[in-house]
Parts: structure tokens; sequence; C-alpha cells
């Protein structure tokens, strides 16, 4: 009697993949209902994954996750191209037992995201599209170059007091801000020999490349902010008293979409404008603001705060009143929130600000 041979068929059924993506390789957990069927180890590219997948559980509906890091959103799109329903996740909202968290390995790591995944305990994070991200890119691009010219500048300053070159008075106070004059005095130092000389000329031409660099993406932000995509999301934030141009393109790189937020309070705690708390049975703590935030947001928001309440009389009135009963550092936190408030107001309502909107 002939046997016949039957074709796999996972019609209707979820395949789920757990990804530990590293540069070299990914270690993948594969799960279906009721079992874990697989992990291995595999070059880091979704065509092999989309083969396998297919090759082994034909019909099937595959999901898969993997944790936001180095490689961003690059593996989403292409494992979503090949039709692989993908999540990325926050690596902390992962449910970790005890004995992962002490005994780390890519195995353990790929297992758990599989199995959050099949149990449907995770949450995916926003995916921006790509003009977003590489907006995004350029705006933190820039706030590097600003931090390293930062640093180089204390350099030369410390390079002139370790040898006792005194700044005259009258460039003093151009030397806080770094102007022409005092580069001009800069480039006239000399030192008793050449090879002295190197390390000042040498950081003196890395600040004014990184200043000719600052100034090429300054230019190109101007520009940007020219084009129909942006011009009139930017002209309701800077309507804000605080905001400016670059403040209002972290605004806009960081969130893309601020429909996404369905409150004022799911906004403050994406961007880290909550305090952390502790609750345990009848008490309840309450500390500093949270550690979790979107860093570049938040300290534009803050900075942005400092700014307002010495240009808007209603927040200047209500920062003093809030540092009658706090330090200030906890009420600049306080005026940001309400400068955020003003920022989603002007974004749904699509509508410049006006003095009366607090």
């Amino acid at each position: 009697m002939e046997s016949k041979s039957k074709e796999l068929d996972f019609q209707g059924q979820n395949i789920y993949a757990g990804i530990d993506a590293h540069l070299k390789n990914w270690r993948v957990t594969i799960m279906l209902e009721h079992t874990t069927y697989k992990t291995f180890s595999m070059d880091p590219d979704e065509e092999i994954l989309h083969n396998y997948l297919h090759r082994n559980f034909p019909g099937g509906t595959y999901l898969s996750a993997y944790e936001a890091g180095f490689c961003g959103f690059s593996i989403h799109r292409k494992l979503e191209k090949k039709g692989i329903k993908n999540i990325v996740v926050n690596p902390a909202d992962i449910p970790t037992t005890d004995k992962e968290r002490k005994q780390k390995e890519d195995k353990r790591d790929s297992r758990k995201i599989a199995r959050s995944l099949r149990n449907d305990e995770l949450e995916a994070i926003y995916v921006p599209s790509k003009a977003t991200e590489e907006l995004r890119g350029l705006v933190r691009y820039r706030k590097t170059l600003v931090k390293e010219i930062s640093r180089n500048k204390t350099r030369i300053k410390s390079f002139l007091h370790y040898h006792g070159i005194k700044i005259p008075q009258e460039l003093d106070t151009a030397s806080r801000y770094w102007s022409s004059n005092f580069s001009k005095w800069l480039e006239t130092i000399r030192l008793t020999t050449d090879f002295g000389h190197i390390i000042l000329s040498s950081t003196l031409d890395t600040v004014n490349h990184l200043r000719s660099n600052l100034l090429k993406i300054n230019n190109e932000l101007k520009e940007i902010a020219k084009s129909k995509v942006y011009s009139d999301t930017l002209r309701y934030l800077t309507s804000i008293p605080g905001i400016g141009l670059i403040v209002a393109m972290t605004i806009i790189s960081e969130l893309e979409n601020i429909k996404r937020f369905k409150s004022l309070d799911k906004l403050c705690s994406f961007i880290g404008l909550v305090p952390t708390t502790k609750s345990s049975s009848d008490s309840e703590r309450i500390g500093g603001v949270t550690p979790r935030s979107n860093k570049p947001l938040r300290s534009v928001l803050v900075e942005s705060a400092w700014i307002a309440i010495r240009n808007d009389p209603a927040l200047a009135l209500a920062y003093s009143n809030l540092c009658k009963r706090m330090k200030p550092s906890k009420a600049i936190i306080r005026i940001s929130k309400k400068l955020l408030s003003r920022i989603r107001y002007v974004l749904i309502n699509e509508t410049e600000y006006k003095y009366e909107i607090i």
C-alpha cells in the first residue's frame, strides 16, 4: 500500500520569532502557540529568516520582535517588506525573570522576547517615517557638534591656564562667546618651541572645523524649515515664547505625530516630565523626575522653559508662585509641562499661540 505524503499547512496559526539582534549574527527563537520549536544562530539577514519560516511553516502568520538598539528601525522595515509582522520594543519593557536578569545570554534573551510576544505582553514603540528618522539624525548630529565645540573650547582655555598665558582683559568677555577677535588672538600665540604649539594649533583647527560644520547644518535646517512639509508646523511652534527653530525642529523630529498621544499625561510620560513613584500598601513615595525619558526632547524643553519665563508674563508669574513652595529646579519642570501643554495645543489645533492660552 502506497503512503500518501501530506504537505505542511500552518494556515491560521501564528508563528512567533524572538530576535536578539547583533552586528554579526542574530539569535532567533521560534515558538508556536503551545510549544517552543527551536533556538538557533543565523546571519543577520531578513531574507534568510523569511525563507526559513516559509520552508518550515508554510501558510502561517509570521510575527517577530526585537529590542530597539544599534540597528534602529532598518531591520523592522526589511522584515515588514518580507511579510513578517514585526514590532520593535523597549528592552526595559520586556518581562524578565530574576534568573534571566542575573544569567544574561543571547539564547535566553531571544527566548524571552519570543515568549513575551506569544503571550501578548509586548508593547511596540513608535516607528517614525524614514524622512522623520533622517531629520532626527540631523538634529541630533547638530547637538553632538555643539557639545564637541564646547569640549574643545574648554581644552584650549585649560591649555592657556596650564602654560600661564593670560587672556587680555579686553578679550576676556569676548572669549565667553568665542568672538572672531578672540580667535585671531589665539592664532598669534606662540610657545617656546614649535612642537609645544602643536596642541594649541591642532585644537583650534578642530574648533574651526566643527564650527564650519555647524554652520552648514544650521543653514540646512533653515532650508528645511522653508519647505511646505514643515513650514506651517514650525510657524505654530515658534509662535510660543521660548521656542526657536532648533527646539521646534527637535520637537518635530522626535514626536512626528502629536496625535499618537491620547492625553497630555501620556505625552509627559514619553518625554520624562513625570516623577518616579514607589507605592506599597498605605505608603507612597514620590521622587524626582523619572530617568526614563526622551533625553533630547526633555533637555530642550527645560532650556526653553527658562527662556519662556523671561518672555511670557503668565509663565513668569506661575514660576514665581511655584518657587514659594519648591526649589527652582523643581519649579522649572512644572513650567516645562505648561510649555508642553501649549505645544500640544497648537499642534493639535494647527494654530499659532495666543497669550490667553495657558
